[in-house]
């Protein structure tokens, strides 16, 4: 008997795009012989069902079900494909939890830990997973620029602590140029992180689930042309991503570790895709996402190709193993 799969796409937060292009992309690669597909869209406004006709038809927060021509339908589980806030951040998740329904990503917790960049590599400091120096700010607080200078040096990087897609981000090369940076990433999130630059090769290493086990995706290495990888290098075509990474065996085995070691230490599951720079052969973590990109052109179901994992494999893993999960 197949089973009802939700597809959540969308979200409250300025990712809500790239989350659509997701979704869309595993409603069409989910293999439609084993599971009925459902796109729901998740929007603070709403939250619907849409059809193969783009007809909507509002979801039933209270149980998260959906009435289709006077059959009510329950969910098996839930594939979330939203990036950002709620379907990153736990909030989704502890909602699921709550109802007993599965779901594709992450728990609760795991999911609002990895989305706060300062709280999650301040975790995994003490397991040997280095980070850039760093400096706090949340709203309100007095900025002192000299203060920030000292700690991180320039240039460096300013960033909303909890967004993704590179939103609210900014390198600053002067002094001068730092509180215009701040208000930019404050636009985004009332919580800061600004980072020392860290002059090295940018890896993005995939961890997931499959078939019951932890397994790292082959590294791709980031290149752009931009000054660094911002959001018009990751969506529009100004960055080169390299599947297999260029890098030494000693650092794919390095990095390889971290990664595994971070998805493991935090008790991860589902999909994750954690960015690191080299230091020479040291990786210094940057952040992990946890619902990544799965457009075609997305980084993990890219290294997914190259592992020999077609896509509707890698949904159908994600699914099956949440299902596991559960009983």
């Amino acid at each position: 008997m197949k089973k009802s799969i939700a597809i959540i796409m969308g979200g409250y937060s300025s990712e809500y795009r790239i989350s659509l292009k997701s979704g869309n992309v595993v409603y069409e690669y989910l293999d439609k012989t084993k599971f009925d597909a459902y796109r729901i869209h998740i929007f603070k406004e709403k939250w619907v069902y849409v059809d193969g006709s783009e007809n909507e038809i509002p979801i039933n927060r209270h149980d998260f079900s959906v009435t289709v021509d006077n059959d009510t339908i329950h969910f098996d589980c839930v594939f979330n494909a939203i990036h950002g806030t709620p379907g990153e951040d736990g909030l989704m998740q502890a909602y699921f939890e709550l109802l007993g329904i599965p779901h594709t990503s992450c728990n609760h917790y795991q999911s609002a830990l990895t989305f706060n960049k300062r709280d999650l590599l301040s975790v995994l400091t003490p397991y040997g997973i280095k980070s850039a120096a760093s400096f706090y700010l949340n709203l309100g607080d007095t900025i002192d620029e000299d203060a920030i200078i000292e700690q991180v040096s320039l240039p460096c990087f300013v960033k909303a602590n909890r967004a993704g897609s590179s939103f609210g981000m900014s390198k600053v090369y002067r002094k001068e140029d730092l509180r215009q940076a701040i208000d930019k990433a404050y636009q985004e999130d009332d919580e800061i992180l600004i980072e020392a630059f860290l002059d090295g090769t940018e890896v993005s290493v995939g961890v997931i689930t499959f078939n019951g086990k932890t397994k790292v995706l082959p590294i791709t290495e980031i290149t752009t042309e931009n000054d660094f990888f911002d959001y018009e290098a990751k969506y529009e075509g100004k960055s080169q991503e390299i599947t297999p990474a260029r890098i030494s065996d000693d650092q794919e085995k390095r990095v390889t570790e971290l990664a595994k070691r971070a998805y493991e230490v935090i008790k991860m599951k589902g999909f994750s895709r954690s960015e690191f720079i080299f230091m020479g052969d040291e990786p210094y973590m940057l952040e992990m996402n946890t619902t990544p990109g799965l457009t075609k052109e997305s980084i993990l179901p890219e290294q997914a190709r190259v592992a020999g994992i077609s896509l509707s494999a890698l949904f159908e893993s994600a699914i099956t193993e949440a299902l596991r999960e559960n009983t």
